[in-house]
């Protein structure tokens, strides 16, 4: 609709020249309308003097500003509703919903960056970072076979195979992968003050002994014994059986010690197993120092309760033993790879056989003087 060439104050001044006394017909001739426009003023604007006319006008446009803006908020409501299928908390986020709104929406960039609440700059703003796509397919297919490592011990992992790269790089790609790993259950926490465990000097001067419960798919249960070098940390044997007595636990200590050397020290709980009197004859023959943590104490024996919680959760979780030579083979295969390809993150990314063989063998562990 064209817009009129006469404003209100000039529409006034006509209305006023008619009630002065000059005829309708005279005023149209005059200012070239026709009588409808005249008749329509007059019903709009009769008996109002220019301010009042300039007040109405004044009053119009923030009318219609108002319901610019109330159409707009209304707008972007139902936009924000539809777009925030999850919240927007990373850049990456914002620009694909400040491309949804201007391509499914109309909305400008300006408009569409405040409604999100991005920056047009970084709106527009252009990565130079290369794909990565080797890498990513490398962390993927490492995270495929160690379902249970987090992003620094994969780290560990490509760094033997020569791919170093930035701590904050490969945490920003494990996360886009999407390759986080579930925490399972939590543990209650003493309060309080803690002593940090004495670490032994060199290997063979303490071990540590404990038992792991799990169940075969028949529901049948079976036991393991752990044995673990508090030094090399390495797993020195993972005995299983459903039944595992005093006299047991001797033997495969004998066959460990055949071939490994005598320990100094043996650390245990307060099990019947290791109360014996099997046990206290075994190690008086042998020399062997035989030391019992306090009941209720676990974390005394710390070494080794932290293997156990490491062998439930990436291998006993797992797998589903159909019978005990199956449980047996997975759970020896499970320690090898343990010992030998497995970096631990206390051994400063060493594999515990690693650990042990290594040229400099009394420098640091952990950063502390050995």
């Amino acid at each position: 609709m064209r817009k009129s060439r006469f404003t209100e104050e000039q529409i006034i001044k006509v209305l006023k020249e008619h009630a002065a006394g000059m005829s309708a017909s005279d005023l149209c001739r005059k200012h070239g309308i026709s009588d409808a426009t005249f008749y329509k003023w007059r019903s709009r604007y009769g008996g109002m003097e220019i301010s009042d006319a300039r007040k109405l006008k004044a009053l119009e446009e923030e009318n219609r500003k108002l319901k610019k803006l109330l159409a707009e908020s209304m707008l972007d409501a139902s936009t924000l509703k539809e777009m925030l299928g999850k919240k927007l908390l990373t850049p990456s986020l914002r620009r694909r919903a400040v491309t949804w709104a201007m391509d499914e929406k109309g909305y400008s960039q300006r408009r569409a960056c405040r409604l999100v609440g991005l920056q047009p700059k970084t709106y527009r703003y252009a990565s130079t970072r290369p794909d990565d796509g080797p890498l990513r397919a490398r962390l993927k297919e490492l995270a495929s076979q160690r379902r249970r490592f987090g992003y620094r011990r994969l780290g560990l992992l490509l760094a033997r195979q020569g791919v170093r790269i930035n701590r904050k790089k490969l945490y920003r790609l494990y996360k886009e992968e999407r390759l986080t790993v579930r925490k399972r259950g939590g543990r209650k926490r003493a309060l309080g003050t803690r002593a940090p465990i004495a670490i032994p000097q060199d290997q063979n001067l303490r071990w540590s002994l404990d038992f792991v419960m799990d169940t075969l798919s028949s529901g049948r249960r079976f036991r393991v014994l752990t044995l673990v070098d508090d030094f090399t940390r390495e797993c020195l044997g993972l005995v299983v059986d459903t039944s595992l007595t005093a006299l047991r636990v001797v033997r495969e200590l004998g066959q460990i010690i055949e071939s490994r050397g005598c320990p100094r020290m043996i650390v245990s709980d307060n099990g019947t197993e290791f109360t014996s009197n099997a046990i206290l004859a075994w190690q008086e023959e042998l020399g062997i120092e035989w030391h019992y943590i306090a009941p209720g104490k676990p974390m005394q024996n710390g070494f080794v309760e932290s293997f156990n919680g490491r062998l439930r959760d990436e291998c006993l979780n797992e797998h589903l033993f159909a019978n005990l030579n199956e449980a047996r083979q997975i759970i020896e295969e499970w320690r090898i790879d343990y010992n030998t390809n497995r970096p631990h993150t206390s051994l400063n990314g060493l594999t515990p056989t690693e650990f042990a063989t290594r040229p400099n063998r009394g420098q640091t562990q952990n950063g502390l003087s050995l």
